[in-house]
């Protein structure tokens, strides 16, 4: 049946460690954030929004409609999609694009869990076999965004769960330790204020892994550091976590320094420096948003607040 006058909300994601090095097949951690959400709903429904924001993503929305209808059509039910077209269907959304939290993934969990056919329902510990067919669905339904798209950032709007990613072949959801954690303990994301696009990003880093001894480091520097953050925040071994969380953000200070935009590479080395905090890439980077982690987020918010940025909380226990 057509979609009703709002659909369930959507969440934005943070991938948390396994950018670029999950190229490779690197573990990988990502989870779901609230703070930034959509929805599909209606121009002139009960909601409140900007008319022209909602005509325009109602245009983008017949647009990949059309791509739907050409190639999916199998998937998803097109023909009620593109009659709540008609009526005014928009997305309505807070998640920023272009800023590496999965704007594209929202949507395109929100108009499966509104028309796909013969859908899997949504919820955590999924089968192995039902989370791979997710994932290559999601992926052929995002790649109208990307070009290419791994259905990762889909999956993980749609079943709105911690997501651990052993491999592409193995994706599991997942709890989180809370043991260790401290009150001023905080994961956080900076705003850059500008748009980062991921395609140029990927294929300047898959150009620099043609060089033998840049692809040398990817696989014993990159890959198992990234590997032994996610094993150590897992098991809620945080001292292990933060040390090799440092090796980590200077890894890809040194080696994607290009993915960090330059006025940030001071903030970047002074927590290095003074160990208060750690900053690594939030995605793909080049802009969008860094994310930091801390043992001391009341001091450190107010210094980098201070410093005139945007400074927002992922986490912290209460």
């Amino acid at each position: 049946m057509p979609l009703n006058k709002f659909s369930p909300i959507f969440y934005s994601k943070i991938l948390l460690f396994g950018e670029y090095s999950i190229l490779f097949d690197s573990n990988g951690l990502t989870i779901p954030y609230s703070h930034f959400n959509g929805r599909l709903t209606f121009i002139n429904s009960d909601g409140y929004t900007d008319l022209e924001y909602a005509k325009q993503s109602n245009q983008q929305l017949l647009q990949y409609y059309e791509y739907l209808h050409s190639n999916y059509s199998s998937y998803i039910d097109t023909t009620k999609f593109k009659e709540d077209l008609n009526k005014g269907l928009y997305f309505e959304s807070t998640i920023p694009e272009g800023y590496g939290l999965g704007s594209s993934g929202a949507l395109v969990a929100s108009v499966y869990h509104s028309y796909g056919l013969n859908k899997i329902k949504a919820k955590a510990g999924l089968s192995k076999e039902k989370t791979q067919q997710l994932k290559h669905l999601f992926s052929k339904l995002e790649s109208y965004f990307h070009g290419k798209s791994s259905g990762i950032d889909p999956l993980i709007c749609y079943i709105n769960h911690p997501l651990f990613i052993k491999n592409q072949q193995e994706i599991t959801s997942i709890g989180i330790s809370r043991k260790n954690v401290e009150q001023d303990d905080a994961i956080f994301i900076i705003n850059t204020k500008k748009t980062g696009k991921t395609a140029p990003l990927v294929d300047l880093f898959l150009k620099k892994c043609v060089n033998p001894k840049y692809m040398d480091r990817i696989k014993t520097e990159l890959i198992p550091t990234t590997n032994h953050c996610v094993k150590s925040i897992l098991n809620g071994d945080l001292p292990s976590f933060y040390k090799d969380l440092k090796k980590l953000s200077k890894f890809q200070l040194q080696y994607l320094k290009e993915m960090i935009p330059d006025e940030f590479i001071k903030h970047w080395e002074n927590g290095l420096e003074k160990n208060d905090y750690i900053l690594k890439l939030c995605g793909s980077g080049g802009g969008g948003y860094l994310l930091g982690f801390t043992r001391k987020y009341s001091k450190v918010k107010n210094s980098l607040v201070n410093k005139g940025l945007e400074v927002i909380t992922v986490y912290q226990e209460l």
